[in-house]
């Protein structure tokens, strides 16, 4: 009888340490409940597209360690993730975020056992909230010959990665789509209002990359991606569904010290951190901040601001990740092409500064800005 009494307190035992052991949410992430430590899969990472024509630049990167290669920099930093962003004929000479430059970034990315996140631009340069041009070589600017331009160069692009033996974890269709791509073909509405069809045709289009991107990579999150996480953004993806659009996750942009909005970047991160909240709970998918930056003119503001936004996201249910973006431009670097912005994009832009938000100091070294990212 003692024995079985002592078998029968011992399974008591297991079950109540299991019950108070790892629950796992509906974004993947693993919850500690009980004494044990807790663990997540949060991802933390950096958009670095621009290092290949920095480092072809010369300049370099350390740490305390002694690590000179930034891959090993962020990795020693806890970052777990790559973004690289892809452009599909770049006006620059060397092709710097063209397919073959993305690749073998990816490649170096993988090798240093992160994951990777591509960020589809459809544009020949910069697609954002002010500029969605259609790459110089897609002549044909109808619809239906534009979605065979986004499902051919998306094919492309994810075929050379997959050769190359890199698999995405995520795929963004569109980099801050707010008013649609490729316009005027995707565009939603212009000053004088709403653009007829222009859901109807930012839909045919996105699907067509959300299409291609499964095709190759079935597994991959795919999504769309806004700027201003502060905002409700509940009605543009709520239209989009309603358009016949699928997604898999949310990107959004978050960049509380330039975006003031009237609001301190404290606010900005309260309310930002509300609508992910509520975006997550909505759609039923997990929200990633795919872009972050601080103004690095004054690097402790900004380490006080990034741990700020993590405190009031990082245990918020459906919150994926984070990416700083270009943490690594310092000293004033700037890529050549804004000394000779060509003529084609919008002229307020034909003479564009040095990048202001970085995480490296004017030594080459991870700022406290980019060590509070975790």
């Amino acid at each position: 009888m003692k024995r079985i009494l002592t078998l029968l307190s011992l399974l008591i035992m297991v079950a109540c340490n299991h019950n108070n052991a790892t629950q796992t949410t509906n974004n993947g992430n693993s919850q500690n409940t009980g004494n044990e430590e807790e663990t997540t899969s949060l991802t933390i990472g950096s958009d670095v597209s621009w290092l290949s024509e920095m480092e072809d630049d010369g300049i370099s990167f350390k740490d305390d360690s002694g690590n000179t290669d930034l891959f090993a920099i962020l990795k020693n930093l806890g970052q777990n993730a790559i973004r690289l962003r892809v452009w599909v004929n770049p006006d620059d000479a060397k092709g710097w975020s063209g397919k073959d430059d993305v690749v073998k970034m990816a490649k170096r990315a993988a090798a240093a056992g992160m994951d990777v996140m591509i960020d589809f631009h459809y544009s020949d340069f910069f697609a954002d909230p002010s500029r969605q041009t259609i790459p110089a070589a897609w002549t044909d600017a109808s619809v239906s010959a534009l979605s065979e331009n986004v499902t051919s160069h998306t094919n492309e692009v994810l075929s050379a990665l997959k050769s190359a033996g890199v698999s995405p974890k995520w795929i963004q269709i569109g980099n801050e789509t707010r008013n649609g791509m490729l316009w005027s073909t995707g565009q939603l509405w212009t000053d004088s209002g709403d653009i007829a069809d222009g859901w109807s045709n930012f839909a045919t289009l996105y699907k067509a990359g959300y299409s291609a991107a499964k095709a190759i990579f079935p597994n991959a999150k795919v999504m769309p991606h806004l700027n201003h996480a502060y905002e409700d953004n509940a009605w543009w993806f709520t239209k989009l569904q309603a358009n016949g659009a699928k997604f898999d996750m949310i990107g959004l942009s978050h960049y509380p010290m330039a975006d003031n909005d009237n609001k301190t970047w404290s606010e900005l991160n309260t309310t930002a951190a509300t609508q992910i909240k509520n975006l997550a709970s909505k759609f039923g998918v997990d929200v990633m901040v795919v872009e972050i930056g601080i103004k690095s003119s004054n690097f402790t503001t900004g380490a006080n601001c990034i741990k700020d936004f993590m405190n009031k996201v990082r245990d918020i249910d459906g919150f994926a990740g984070i990416f700083y973006w270009e943490p690594e431009v310092y000293g004033g670097w700037k890529p050549a092409i804004y000394s000779n912005i060509p003529s084609k994009y919008d002229s307020n832009y034909s003479n564009w500064s040095a990048y202001d938000q970085g995480a490296f100091t004017s030594e080459g070294k991870p700022s406290d800005a980019l060590k509070a990212l975790k």
